[in-house]
């Protein structure tokens, strides 16, 4: 345990600032770097030929960012900052090194990746099978959830500084519909969003709602801990 800790300290020898709005990876990019957030949010997205953008994935602090662009050599997605953000950068070298020294934690990180594409099928599926209401239901219950496991957010109330266009561009509406879908939540008790903050006015009606279960967030699976 001690090992893999001190293994991941040396990863993380490089932090910078980056300011909101800023590409960190760009789609087809190669020799990309992988970086862990440390603070600050992001977003993963893909363009399309139009010129529009699906955001596949939000960031919060602990997350990584572009392990698989590491992996694939060329960025599938782009990554962009939300808020001014800190990162740390992880080199290529240094990770493959750690995953061939330390399968433990090779096998932790595997996990992390793992979880977000657990995230990514819930996206999906809401996406394609769930109402617009129940969309964005579980989307807010599942960053408060995502929050929790950081010590950022409660069943209570979180700070959220996605804008309506990176809300919208998430959960594939448009954002007059989605300021419609936030409307109704509010009018029927269940969530307001207002003015950078997501309060649960009454949370248990809300997982109804969205039939949202938080087992695939289960932060139990890590091998670090």
């Amino acid at each position: 345990m001690d090992e893999e800790r001190s293994a991941l300290n040396r990863l993380y020898h490089k932090t910078r600032r980056v300011a909101a709005g800023k590409d960190l990876i760009r789609q087809g990019q190669k020799g990309q770097t992988a970086y862990l957030l440390i603070d600050g949010w992001a977003c993963s997205y893909k363009l399309i030929q139009d010129g529009g953008r699906q955001v596949v994935n939000i960031q919060v602090p602990g997350d990584f960012l572009g392990l698989r662009s590491v992996l694939f050599h060329t960025a599938d997605h782009s990554v962009e900052t939300i808020t001014d953000t800190i990162v740390c950068e992880i080199g290529t070298k240094d990770l493959l090194e750690s995953f061939a020294t330390l399968p433990r934690l090779a096998t932790a990180i595997l996990w992390t990746v793992s979880r977000d594409e657990a995230m990514v099928v819930e996206h999906l599926v809401c996406v394609g099978r769930r109402s617009a209401l129940q969309r964005v239901a579980h989307f807010l219950l599942e960053l408060g959830a995502r929050l929790s496991l950081v010590g950022l957010g409660s069943q209570n109330d979180y700070s959220c500084p996605l804008n309506q266009y990176v809300l919208a561009d998430t959960l594939g509406l448009t954002p007059v519909h989605l300021n419609r879908v936030l409307r109704r939540l509010r009018e029927i008790g269940l969530v307001t969003v207002r003015c950078g903050d997501v309060v649960f006015d009454d949370f248990d009606r809300l997982v109804d709602l969205a039939e949202f279960d938080s087992g695939y967030l289960d932060q139990s699976g890590s091998l670090l801990r």
